[in-house]
Formats: C-alpha cells, structure tokens, sequence
C-alpha cells in the first residue's frame, strides 16, 4: 500500500483530523497529475481515481496548507418520516469557490439552512473555522462568520441602499438606546462611522451613485448585488449565496461571475454556492457536490463533473450512453424500415412520426 501511494503521489503530509480542528487528522495525498492539486483521503480507504464518487475532499492548491473553512460530516436531516438529506459530507478550502448543484428538490437549500442553523441537523457534525457549531443558533453562526444570502432576494424595500448596509453593519455599533434617542456625540460619532463603512462597499462594487435610491427600485441584478453586499458587511469569513444569478440574463450572469471573483480575491473568503446556471457554476467553480434526492452522487473538479454520467442522468433522466443507444437504435430501426419500404418518409429523423405506406 505504502509503495503504491508513493509512485502515484508526490508528496505525503502526516497532520491531524479534518473533524476536530485538526489535531488527528490522517494523511494529504497531493497529486501533481492533477494540476497541483490536494487530495484528501481517509486512510481506511482506498483512493481509485476512477470510481464516480468515493467521497473524496477535494481542495484547491492555493488552500491546500491551510485548515479549511468548512467541514462537515455525515450531515442529515428528517422531516417527519422523510429523509430530506442523508450522509452529506463536505470540506471547503480557506479561500475557495464551491458549488452546490443537482434537480430542484435535490436538497440544497436544505443544507445550507442546516449549515446557518436555520434547521438543527437531525444528524452529523459541521465544523466551522476548526469549531463544532453544536449548540450554536443562527446569531451565533453569524457572530462566528458565516453569511449568507436567499433564494428570494430579502432586501428592505422602502429603505436606501445605504440603509440596507448600515442595517447589516449596526451589530458592530457601540452605543446604547439612550445614546440613540437623544442622538449624543457617542451616537453620530458611531453613526458616521458606519456610514462610512457602507459607502466602502458601494464603491467596491460601483454603487455609489445609487446610495440614496430605494433598494426596491433597483434593477433586479443590482438588487442581487446589493443582497451580496450586505452579506460581506457582516465580515463573514464564509459566504453562502443561493442561486445568485436567478432571474438574470447573460450579461448579468457575467457581471456577477467577475463579482463573486473580486469578492474572493479581495476579501479572501471562501465562498459555497448553490447554482442552476451551469455556464456560472463551470466559470468560477474551483470544487463542485452534485446532490440528488438528498444524497451526493459526485464530487470533484468542474471539468469531471460535467463528464461524470450519474451527474448526466440526475439531470436529464438518462445517461449519455443509454441517449446514445437509444438513438443508435433509432437509426438501425429507421434502416431496417426504409429497407423493407414500409415508410415513405421520416421527417427530422423520427421514426415515430414517420407514415406507413397505404396498403
């Protein structure tokens, strides 16, 4: 076993337990045939580079010496006597931009509402920043750094965009309600202060024009932006955006692509993010979780991803394989029919539809 690891890796790392802070964790494997990238693999495992999905943990190069963000272990949770999500398993790099995919009701959201704690896991453990968030609550999770933002865009409509920001920066504020209502200089001091963090971030991201406007009356990309933005004021070291680019069109999406990057790059933030759009997904992905029926069915790079057929089947109903039989099939079929001259023709090369010569 020993032998073998050490032709197909280059280099192996003994530091401790991904679950506990680090301090057992088992071995590193970093693999430079794959682009420099970092393996994890349980040392009560074989790791075979071609099996689908053994659950490997994938981390990017640049975070590969670093504790990851995020972990979580054996995750699920039931509803009664259903099971919404099953065994989910995940380690997020430091820095890096993760994607949660799979059909709707595959049970996404789900996870990212156990993970902020807005449903208490019936199961697992989810370690953040090298801590348990056992007992936590949704403040608390906040508090720790870790933000996130909504399927439905949760923006305060008749407030500005300014206010929208100060709301999400006023947890950092250090005044009392007497301060507040008699508006004393510890109060405008703190108020300036605020506001002048909230116009950092609308000049970060180009915003500062709209600062006055009524978040409601923004177009819906910048809505999404201005959601985002109220996320990073909260200073999360963990971003969570449900489907971001829902409802955009293309330039949007595009707009958002470089957004997501320059939040990363800028702030240095892992981010996890659940897509439909796979052009987005693929673009910016450094890792990819396809779920299905509340269980993983792949795991791995973009470019693995797209080729891995149980990934093609969640999302089509078939395999690429059972499509091109079914349409090899089709065509011997259309073959041996116009050879016995039963079909006068075979509009758009359907059989089905094709009309049987009149007897």
């Amino acid at each position: 076993m020993a032998d073998k690891r050490d032709k197909e890796f280059d280099a192996v790392y003994d530091i401790s337990d991904p679950g506990h802070g680090y301090e057992n964790r088992q071995e590193i494997y970093y693999n430079d045939n794959v682009g420099g990238r970092a393996v994890f693999v349980d040392s009560k495992e074989q790791y075979d580079p071609d099996e689908p999905y053994n659950d490997q943990v994938y981390i990017p190069e640049k975070d590969r010496d670093k504790a990851p963000i995020l972990e979580v272990k054996g995750l699920g949770i039931d509803f009664g006597g259903l099971t919404a999500v099953d065994n989910f398993n995940l380690t997020l790099g430091r820095t890096e931009i993760g994607g949660l995919i799979g059909p709707n009701g595959a049970g996404k959201t789900t996870i990212f509402n156990m993970l902020t704690k807005v449903y208490e896991p019936t199961r697992g453990e989810i370690f953040f920043d090298g801590k348990s968030t056992k007992g936590m609550n949704t403040v608390d999770i906040n508090k720790a750094g870790m933000a996130r933002t909504f399927q439905n865009i949760r923006l305060f409509d008749k407030l500005t965009v300014e206010e929208n920001i100060k709301v999400a920066l006023h947890h950092t504020t250090n005044y009392g309600l007497i301060d507040g209502m008699l508006h004393t200089p510890k109060y405008r001091h703190e108020e300036f202060r605020i506001r002048k963090e909230a116009m950092k971030y609308l000049k970060i991201f180009g915003m500062t024009k709209t600062a006055d406007y009524r978040a409601g009356s923004l177009p819906y990309g910048a809505q999404r932006r201005l959601e985002i933005m109220r996320a990073l004021a909260t200073k999360p070291k963990l971003l969570l955006l449900d489907e971001p680019a829902a409802g955009m069109n293309p330039s949007e999406t595009s707009e958002l692509m470089d957004t997501i990057r320059e939040i990363r790059d800028r702030f240095q933030i892992g981010i996890f993010l659940i897509e439909h759009d796979m052009s987005l997904v693929m673009g910016i992905c450094e890792g990819i979780v396809v779920l299905n029926y509340g269980r993983t069915i792949a795991k791995g790079w973009p470019e693995d991803i797209q080729r891995n057929p149980k990934v093609i089947e969640a999302y089509l109903g078939k395999s690429r394989g059972k499509m091109e039989e079914e349409e090899e099939k089709e065509k011997e079929d259309l073959e041996a029919a116009f050879s016995k001259g039963r079909l006068e023709s075979a509009p758009s090369g359907k059989p089905d539809t094709a009309r049987k010569e009149s007897e």
